[in-house]
């Protein structure tokens, strides 16, 4: 899809008139940065909606009924019940989207290989890359477990704006 000369990216947008010339996405550090972060986000939505409406689906029906005899607006029942309800899964969906973006691998690997001149290089490829290339192994075990620290440290303080600031409310 990303190819500049056979591509279905630049093909349809040379068609719709955006560009004049094909573009080779992969190999500059700004589009390929750029092509991966959308090739990502589009392989992940689907998983966090999931989520999502799961979370939907929890919801007790009776409490918009209860809120509609109450008197209550749409901007209401999102307030007082959607919300509250759907900042567990949330929570989990953001957790599951920044752990996946923190360490992605494969995606990268397989577009860009860390490149064009490292620009794409993640913290995995590059634990990767001290462990198999360099063979650097305290090094690189290092690298894991100060990755899993500060992914700790994000979760943490996500559940303190999320959930703790939520449950102080009522």
């Amino acid at each position: 899809m990303l190819n500049d000369q056979y591509g279905a990216v630049n093909a349809v947008l040379s068609r719709l008139g955006f560009m004049n010339a094909a573009i080779a996405w992969l190999a500059h550090p700004r589009t390929a940065l750029f092509a991966i972060i959308v090739a990502d986000v589009w392989k992940t939505t689907p998983f966090v909606f999931l989520i999502i409406l799961a979370g939907l689906q929890n919801i007790p029906g009776e409490l918009y009924e209860a809120m509609e005899v109450d008197g209550g607006g749409a901007w209401e029942k999102f307030r007082h019940i959607t919300w509250p309800h759907l900042l567990p899964f949330a929570f989990v969906a953001a957790i599951f989207r920044i752990v996946q973006a923190f360490a992605v691998f494969d995606l990268v690997w397989v577009m860009t290989g860390g490149g064009p001149g490292g620009s794409t290089e993640t913290v995995s490829i590059y634990t990767y890359q001290t462990y198999m290339r360099y063979l650097d192994f305290g090094y690189g075990a290092a690298l894991v477990v100060a990755t899993v620290a500060v992914l700790a440290l994000v979760a943490t303080g996500l559940y303190r704006l999320l959930i703790t600031k939520h449950e102080q409310s009522f």
